[in-house]
């Protein structure tokens, strides 16, 4: 009989005296298996899995329970364990890829020493043979340049690029178990693709076994033998992958599964004609930055967009959807007068129908101030978006003091009324934000970019730290909100069932030029670009008998020099976005 490699049993975990978070949990991890957690943010799956490294906070106690690892044949309590052996286990024999890959990376240190201290300190390699190793798995996980990530330092990253470098230092010791606590929630489909494309490589490789703690139950199917869902600490039902996923027994299960979006497999009617009415248009929009470098070597000139041209209708979504490091962001920012374009571009914004078009670029300060109430950024990244010393309460009335609206008292009430809004309830408001969970803490990042009352939103991955059936009331919210206020969206996004839901049109962004644009009923179901392809054949669906194509993701996430005649091109080079058929543009050669 095999022994397991992990065994935990009767697992509870509480704080103070408060009631256990996690309470009677149980599961086994067999030898090259891959097992899913799953469940609704503040389900308890990452703290179960942190206590297996014994990582808790300080106020956490594992009051019953046994967790065991078979460690080379030699079966260990992992729970009462001294603190120099549990060290030689972290991050050798077991490796974590965290959720936020900001604040587990130094912002002190080089990606690139931050990843090959691992090898220096469990493998005793030499700084050269590190390095080479290092670069190898920079490589793996789709860096294009590993060269320049070694030398780079995190917030030089976009989110998804980030989290590539910690899943590379998670994986770069080739451990026995890898814990990957939702180690694909910021990276695009293409890239997520890949990444779990390699994961199961370095499996049939090393015989790694990997516990998966997920809200995609389409990154399930593809990854997982075993499953096990839980719901306020407890396990509701657990088996294996086809069964659970195919015929799911308890209702939780069947709701996660209701409320799991996808592409709709039919075409949906056509969306409403467009009209001239534009609250937001970008216009030939290109960004360049210099980006220093060490020793004697010239700085690098970076291009993150190139001759953008989006329109947004009022009251409409725009969406842009593109892999991490397509500029997205950066023309986000652009739109916001966060970031001024080169010189030869322009963003025009007009607040109302009748009012006179202001140049975002060009702004006086009583039009900024104006222009900062009327427009708000939902972030990508929650945890550095709300500032940890400031209470719910405060970081939600901090914007209407800044923009002197209401007394004390209306403020709180719209505090109290935003809470409502994204679904959390007000007694909240004396809360700091470490005491929320992941997705609570994005819901409190919409509520707070809503109290200020704007016309245009812009949402950069709001649902990406969402599990499924929280990120399906957001995107429920954000729909009765925009048709009841009129509110506009300009939505950025790597999800296409997401944008299939909420977009109006879609803009699809590669390397910093827009490759196709049209509503996403053409662009789903008559996509031109090889790139768009690749979006759609990358977006994992909960059926287990219906897996990732990654050779139509490889082929289409490759580089543009790579592609079909019609759409190759070099550099930023490119041919020109072409209207094949009404609102459906093409980047091709014609």
């Amino acid at each position: 009989m095999v022994t397991p490699l992990l065994e935990v049993q009767d697992l509870s975990i509480g704080f103070g005296s408060a009631d256990s978070v996690v309470r009677g949990v149980s599961f086994q991890v067999m030898p090259g298996e891959t097992l899913a957690l799953v469940g609704e943010s503040g389900s308890g799956k990452t703290i179960t899995c942190r206590s297996v490294l014994r990582i808790l906070p300080a106020s956490a106690q594992i009051r019953s329970g046994s967790i065991n690892f078979d460690c080379s044949g030699k079966v260990l309590d992992l729970r009462n364990l001294n603190e120099r052996s549990m060290r030689s286990i972290r991050g050798n024999q077991i490796s974590m890829i965290f959720q936020e890959p900001m604040r587990s990376l130094s912002p002190l240190h080089r990606l690139g020493d931050q990843v090959s201290e691992v090898l220096r300190l469990h493998r005793d390699m030499r700084p050269s043979e590190a390095k080479k190793t290092v670069l190898d798995t920079f490589e793996r996980v789709g860096f294009p340049e590993p060269a320049r990530v070694w030398r780079a330092y995190p917030f030089e990253m976009s989110g998804g690029m980030r989290q590539r470098a910690m899943i590379a230092m998670a994986m770069v010791a080739k451990p026995d178990l890898l814990i990957a606590d939702e180690p694909t929630t910021a990276l695009d489909v293409t890239t997520q693709a890949q990444v779990l494309g390699l994961i199961k490589d370095l499996q049939k490789e090393t015989g790694m076994a990997v516990i998966l703690v997920t809200h995609d139950l389409g990154v399930v199917a593809n990854m997982a033998e075993s499953v096990v869902v839980m719901n306020k600490g407890r396990v509701m039902e657990r088996g294996p992958a086809p069964a659970v996923l195919g015929d799911p027994a308890h209702g939780y299960t069947k709701k996660l599964f209701a409320a799991a979006p996808i592409i709709p497999e039919v075409a949906a009617p056509a969306r409403a004609e467009k009209h001239d009415d534009l609250i937001l248009d970008l216009r030939n929009v290109s960004k360049t930055y210099t980006m220093r470098a060490g020793g004697w070597s010239k700085p690098m000139t970076v291009t993150a967009c190139h001759e953008v041209n989006l329109e947004l209708q009022r009251g409409k979504t725009l969406a842009v959807v593109g892999e991490s490091g397509s500029g997205k962001t950066t023309c986000a920012r652009i739109a916001l007068g966060a970031e001024m374009p080169d010189p030869g571009g322009e963003v025009v914004f007009t607040p109302t129908k009748d009012a006179p078009p202001v140049k975002i670029n060009a702004m006086s300060f009583t039009e900024r101030v104006s222009f900062q109430r009327q427009a708000q950024m939902v972030f990508q990244d929650p945890y550095s978006s709300l500032s940890p010393r400031m209470r719910v309460q405060d970081a939600l009335t901090e914007p209407m003091e800044i923009h002197n609206l209401g007394s004390r008292s209306d403020r709180r009430e719209k505090a109290a009324e935003m809470l409502r809004w994204v679904g959390l309830d007000p007694s909240m408001l004396g809360r700091y934000p470490h005491a929320f969970s992941g997705g609570q803490r994005q819901r409190l990042s919409i509520a707070r970019a809503l109290t200020l009352d704007p016309v245009l939103l812009v949402c950069d991955e709001p649902t990406s730290a969402l599990d499924v059936s929280v990120q399906e009331q957001i995107l429920c919210l954000l729909e009765d909100i925009r048709d009841r206020v009129g509110l506009s969206y300009l939505f950025i996004s790597h999800d296409l069932a997401v944008v299939a839901r909420i977009a109006d049109e879609v803009a699809v962004m590669r390397q910093g030029v827009v490759v196709e644009q049209a509503p996403p009923d053409t662009l789903f179901y008559n996509p031109r670009h090889p790139y768009t392809k690749a979006l759609i054949a990358a977006q994992p669906e909960p059926d287990v008998s219906r897996p990732i194509d990654l050779g139509l993701v490889a082929k289409g996430a490759g580089k543009p020099s790579s592609w079909p005649d019609a759409f190759r091109f070099e550099g930023v080079a490119a041919p020109a976005l072409t209207e094949l058929e009404p609102g459906h543009k093409v980047r091709c050669h014609v």
